[in-house]
């Protein structure tokens, strides 16, 4: 069965085999992924340290959909121009490493590539106020960013959902994506609160079953 067209699968290839990265693209992308997620974390505003823009060029060759790079990085207004020639769609940095927000914004739209802004668990959705105007997504963590695997933080349910009463509200045409613990249990419960991208890693490539079996699982459990 087919997920509602406004629910979108954003495989993470965090959980993927780093070995065969590009064929696990390609079989993200021939199973049906809506976008590729590919998280950057540099060692400094979280503990791992995983891939550069020359990954993002590499896996572009590899799948026509929409990659959707977050950038777990302090100062990322320093690299956004690299990701953005090697191919990303949409840029998400993290409001907690931003202090000018709204500048690393302009400068992720100016590049003709969609911005995202990203909140961590313990970040209040009112810190996203002035800038959200300006948003193409807003990406909730729903565990804290740094790890694939984590457990999905219960809490954080809430939080989407007033986020999406507060886009509604206004009439935002932001996407509202979840990152963090989404599997088939929890991925119904999110898009119930409202999210619409659904960020899923371990579930996807650590299922033990094939890519495209356990997207399957993800997209039926929306059913």
């Amino acid at each position: 069965m087919e997920t509602s067209p406004r629910v979108k699968l954003a495989p993470s290839i965090l959980s993927a085999d780093f070995g065969r990265l590009g064929e696990q693209v390609a079989e993200a992308t021939k199973a049906g992924a809506d976008y590729i997620h590919i998280d950057v974390m540099d060692g400094h505003f979280v503990p791992s340290i995983t891939i550069g823009a020359s990954v993002v060029a590499a896996i572009r060759r590899w799948t026509n959909l929409l990659l959707d790079v977050h950038l777990m990085i302090e100062a990322p207004e320093r690299q956004i121009n690299q990701f953005a020639d090697a191919g990303a769609d949409i840029i998400t940095v993290h409001i907690e490493a931003c202090p000018h927000i709204h500048r690393v914004v302009q400068m992720v739209k100016g590049l003709g590539v969609k911005a995202g802004v990203s909140l961590n668990p313990s970040t209040p959705i009112d810190a996203l106020k002035e800038v959200l105007p300006f948003l193409d997504l807003v990406l909730v963590m729903t565990v804290n960013p740094g790890f694939g695997g984590q457990v999905f933080i219960e809490d954080t349910l809430d939080k989407v959902a007033r986020l999406r009463v507060e886009l509604d509200r206004r009439s935002l045409a932001a996407e509202l994506e979840v990152d963090g613990g989404i599997n088939a249990e929890v991925a119904p419960r999110v898009v119930r609160a409202g999210a619409r991208v659904l960020v899923a890693g371990s579930a996807v490539f650590h299922s033990g079953q094939a890519v495209a079996e356990a997207l399957a699982k993800i997209r039926a459990s929306l059913s």
